[in-house]
């Protein structure tokens, strides 16, 4: 154990490498400076590779400890072991980020059941593995779980049918939660994310026609990044959302409720001459 207080608040963020992650990770020591609160860090990978180390290092300084954990978190042994060694590590548990998924194109009559199983196991029941794994210390905390979803989880996305399936599932897995252990102070809460611009999406968005398309049917008019997906998981995983439980946080510019907008014909959007 560092200097660092005993008493620091402890958050665990899976996938914590990837462009997301790294926002999460990167917003929520920010913030513990800005306050004063000391913060320890748990990053995970599924594997501790060179960047998750370098990534822990760099967080690292005054007020903030950070460490990386590696986890197979579509193992359930493994991902409550996970649990396990982070509070060992830290001697509690404040917050859990589910962050780690994986979006496999495919639809539904061409997916193998391989296929279809990994995608749920990974976006779906390793944050219910890991929530019950880490209830007992989040419920001493009166802690929190913030769980990233989809857009694609609130509306169907042909061609990402598991995808899409698994994304719905961990929206109402965390209004479940939420309802199901209120009593023991516990919120739950899920982050659903529109187009965001990622490391893993940038081979998209080098296409200067996509990129304009995109963006036109953003009613803001610009694609997201991982920091405005991470501002409103800190928002939830933090004390002034401490009446907020059972929400899906809708973070897409707002692309859901803008569909309309795409009928041509509306008075601002005549149809075409013929």
């Amino acid at each position: 154990m560092s200097d660092i207080a005993a008493s620091a608040r402890t958050v665990l963020v899976t996938g914590a490498g990837g462009g997301i992650g790294r926002g999460i990770c990167e917003v929520l020591a920010e913030e513990a400076r800005a306050s004063g609160r000391p913060l320890r860090l748990a990053l995970h990978g599924s594997r501790i590779s060179p960047a998750l180390e370098s990534l822990a290092a760099g967080l690292s300084g005054p007020l903030v400890e950070a460490w990386a954990f590696a986890a197979d978190l579509t193992d359930t042994d493994a991902a409550a072991a996970l649990v396990g060694a982070v509070t060992g590590w830290a001697g509690r548990l404040d917050c859990l980020i589910s962050n780690a998924g994986q979006s496999r194109p495919g639809k539904l009559d061409s997916l193998s059941d391989a296929e279809w199983q990994q995608t749920l196991d990974l976006n779906l029941r390793a944050t219910w593995v890991l929530a019950r794994a880490a209830r007992a210390a989040l419920g001493e905390s009166r802690g929190n779980i913030v769980a990233v979803a989809s857009m694609s989880g609130l509306s169907p996305h042909p061609g990402y049918g598991a995808y899409s399936t698994a994304k719905a599932g961990l929206v109402m897995l965390c209004r479940q939660l939420a309802q199901e252990w209120a009593g023991q102070g516990i919120r739950v809460n899920a982050v659903c994310p529109g187009m965001i611009r990622t490391p893993l999406t940038e081979s998209v968005y080098q296409d200067g026609e996509t990129l304009r398309q995109r963006e036109a049917l953003v009613p803001l008019g610009r694609i997201g990044t991982p920091r405005d997906i991470a501002n409103a998981v800190a928002f939830l995983a933090g004390e002034n959302a401490g009446y907020i439980t059972g929400v899906a946080l809708r973070v897409d510019g707002g692309i859901s409720d803008g569909m309309l907008n795409l009928i041509p014909g509306r008075p601002d959007k005549p149809a075409a001459a013929t």
